[in-house]
């Protein structure tokens, strides 16, 4: 478990399933990231057991509501993620809920991630992708002290179609520097 100011980060757990498919069956949030909305409670149950419980995937619980609302994760060169990474590097994936966009709890997430890869998993390099057209994904990225690194046109999709994808990357030493100057208490 990892505590921020506002949210906790926890394992997803059975339990959250109705939470889970009250904000990831909105079809403004998974296709843009690349999975399709979730039809059922009993699927957003299934996705717990098989996706969200993964090493280092983190349910993003409200502090005041104790309600999961989002995920977010570190995936490594051995599981699923789009990044091209080698050992020692992990790509930080997340999503939240619509009606909590906007509130600066993504960042907030990702922030302690990434104190965790580089801190605690002893991460050389961090990742961050998103496709096109995510801009709210882009200004997490820029918010959380990522620096531009390159562009992949015409991949497919989790989804199915053709998208452009977007790389972002945090090295120990951008994150050692941000963390000296006081950007990343």
């Amino acid at each position: 478990m990892i505590e921020t100011q506002r949210v906790i980060l926890r394992p997803w757990e059975e339990s959250d399933a109705e939470a889970l498919f009250k904000y990831a069956s909105d079809p403004d949030v998974g296709p843009i990231a690349g999975w399709p909305p979730h039809t059922s409670v009993e699927e957003s149950r299934e996705i717990i057991r098989t996706i969200l419980s993964a090493p280092e995937t983190y349910a993003v619980v409200l502090k005041e509501t104790n309600e999961a609302v989002g995920s977010c994760g570190i995936m490594f060169s051995n599981s699923l993620h789009t990044a091209a990474m080698k050992p020692g590097e992990g790509e930080i994936g997340y999503w939240i809920g619509k009606p909590h966009w906007g509130k600066g709890l993504i960042p907030e997430a990702v922030k302690a991630l990434l104190a965790r890869g580089f801190n605690e998993l002893g991460l050389e390099t961090v990742w961050c992708g998103f496709y096109e057209g995510n801009t709210k994904s882009k200004r997490v990225c820029e918010k959380s002290g990522f620096a531009y690194h390159h562009t992949n046109p015409d991949i497919v999709s989790p989804m199915g179609d053709r998208r452009t994808e977007h790389f972002y990357i945090m090295t120990r030493a951008d994150y050692e520097a941000m963390s000296s100057g006081g950007d990343m208490a």
